[in-house]
Order: structure tokens, then sequence, then C-alpha cells
């Protein structure tokens, strides 16, 4: 966290904030499902047909290019601490295709008029440290006039054909594995509230700051067979893409899930985005939640992360080098959560125990 705070809430000018500002997914699917089928030219590795984290495009034999976007309104009221969140939250998409990022674009879409120079300076600051962080430049990109701060990055960057790593790859027995701790929305909306203390920010800053830099060389390892990353639609929505790219059932241990260390408090203390109800209502009924789960389990588990971690699929003997490549690179609270098997329901894309 910086140390000047803004005189202003950036919060207050958004109506949601980081990827909860996603539309639900069962609103997206209403809204893509009659679109008709584009150019899909043979050099397309990777577009829309499993909800991947990017678009790939073969260059050569030995080269891929990743393309992707995200942008979204502040989650946090520190300018600065903004636009790091929305920079390492865009590069990660990247990360969770097992790429290299190359070079960066802003997209900034900002109330000129209502937002002090400074503030805005800050946020594109913030940006910068991250993408400087990750080895790449900011090489361009668009700014426009708006009514709510918005701010973001197009990504490129490059991968081996056939190191790539897309989210419909599973295999029946992989392990599942989560890197980083989920609970990003709850205590976004307990900040909003004025609930969430300095120690709570700073671990929610360090969450979300956490570059997933392990994708890369995830990728080398050809027992990881699938990837993808764990953002607005909340560790149970990911799974579910991951399950339904590969026609699988997600079984996972809600005992092994990692949180935030605030976030099962203040979720029972009532402080859940409606993102969280608005994910449910999308991918509910394709999960099976057990009878003895807390009552607070599927608020945490449909939160939406802004930043979050890497969702890894794996053969049960790279559990441990991949488990070893995640804490050595400071993901402490990686963890197994679970594992793929053969879909014997055909609706049953998750069962939760």
């Amino acid at each position: 966290m910086s140390t000047t705070p803004d005189p202003l809430r950036l919060t207050s000018f958004s109506h949601g904030g980081g990827c909860g500002c996603k539309i639900a997914p069962g609103v997206l699917a209403d809204l893509l499902r009659h679109q008709a089928p584009g150019v899909l030219p043979p050099q397309l590795l990777v577009g829309i047909e499993t909800s991947d984290d990017a678009a790939v495009w073969q260059l050569n034999d030995e080269q891929a290019l990743i393309a992707t976007t995200d942008f979204f309104m502040p989650i946090v009221d520190d300018a600065y601490d903004f636009g790091r969140i929305a920079a390492t939250n865009a590069i990660s998409d990247v990360y969770a295709m097992g790429g290299t990022p190359i070079l960066a674009l802003a997209i900034v879409a900002m109330p000129i008029n209502r937002l002090p120079a400074d503030t805005i300076e800050r946020i594109l600051a913030g940006g910068q440290a991250v993408c400087r962080d990750a080895g790449i430049p900011i090489a361009g990109g668009h700014t426009i006039d708006s009514v709510e701060p918005i701010y973001g990055l197009v990504v490129l960057g490059l991968v081996h054909p056939r190191k790539l790593k897309r989210n419909s790859a599973a295999q029946a027995g992989d392990a599942l594995i989560l890197s980083k701790p989920i609970g990003v929305g709850v205590l976004s909306a307990a900040l909003k509230k004025g609930a969430l203390d300095a120690a709570g920010y700073a671990r929610m800053i360090e969450v979300t700051t956490q570059l997933n830099r392990p994708g890369a060389t995830l990728a080398q390892n050809d027992g990881v067979h699938a990837l993808t990353d764990v953002t607005g639609f909340g560790l149970l929505g990911h799974a579910r893409e991951l399950a339904n790219g590969a026609q699988l059932t997600a079984r996972i241990d809600w005992a092994r899930v990692p949180l935030i260390e605030q976030a099962v408090g203040l979720c029972q203390a009532g402080h859940v985005t409606g993102a969280s109800a608005r994910n449910w209502a999308g991918i509910g009924a394709q999960i099976r939640l057990g009878a003895t789960l807390p009552n607070h389990a599927q608020a945490l588990l449909t939160d939406p992360q802004t930043s979050g971690g890497l969702l890894i699929a794996c053969a049960p003997t790279e559990v441990g080098p991949v488990l070893d490549t995640l804490r050595g690179q400071g993901f402490a609270q990686a963890a197994q959560i679970g594992h793929l098997q053969a879909r014997t329901e055909p609706a049953l894309a998750i069962e939760v125990v």
C-alpha cells in the first residue's frame, strides 16, 4: 500500500469493482448463444470455443502469439494499488496459457472532470510498476473520458505451440491444484463498507498483486495437462469451465481449499458481493454441494476473485513437483484441492464434499 492515501474514494465512482464487474456467466452465455461463428483460420489455436483465458495464434513451428485483454473499475481506493491490481490481473491470462508476456497496451477510461490528474497518474504508475516487474513495456494504448474509472491492459505473450496449456485438456484422474487462496471479493466488499482492517487490506493487496509467473514454468511439465486462472466467476465458475472443456467432473474437497485469513469471518458477517449470487445463478445447475458444508461455503466458492490464482490439472505423479514450483516462487498456500474424474452424470460438472 502506498504511503499517501487518496483524498477521495475511488470505489465510490464505480457500481462494481475488480473482476466482480464481469457479466454473470449465465447472462454472458445468453448474449453469445446466437452469435454467428466467425472466421476460423487454422492458425487460430485457441478462440472462444472453451471460454479459455486468451486467444492463441500460431506464428511458426516454434512460436505462438497469446493475446488477451482485461480491464475493470476500482476495487480499492488507493490509486496506485488499483493500477497494480488491474495490471497483475491482465498479465495473468498469458501465464495461464503457459506463456511469457512480451508487451502490453494500456486501456484507460477516466472521468477527467471528476478525478484529479495526480490520481489518474498514480493509477498509471501502478500499472507501469507491475509491467516493469513482469519485464514488459507498456508500448501504447487508448484513452477515453468516461463516467467511471476503468483501467486495464491488452497483453501479448509467446508460447511454444506444443507447450500451450488450454483449459480444456484435463484428463480423468488429474489432481486439481490451486495456487492462491480465495476470498478477495469478500475482502473487497468489507473494504467498501469500512469493515476491513489494515492487516486485511495488506493481505488483499499481497494476493492480488502477486504475478502468476509459475504458469510459464509449469508449461514445461508435460504432466501438467490444463491451466486456467480463477477470476470473476469464482473458483466454482472457472473449475466448471475446466471440467466442461474436458467433459469430466471435478470433485473438490472444501477442507483443502485455501482461504485468505479473514475471509470466513467477514463472509459470516455478511460481507458478500452481489457477483457471488449472480455466479451461482449461472452455474448452480451443474454443481452439487455436500450436505455437511458450512453455510458460508457457497458464497466463498462463488466469490469473484480479482487477480486470482492458477487452477492446475496435472497427473497425480506431478503433484509434488507442481507444489514445489509454486511454493518455491512464493505461493505459500498452494494446495491440492481435489481431482477430476470421468463424468457419470451428464449435467454434473463439480461435486464439492
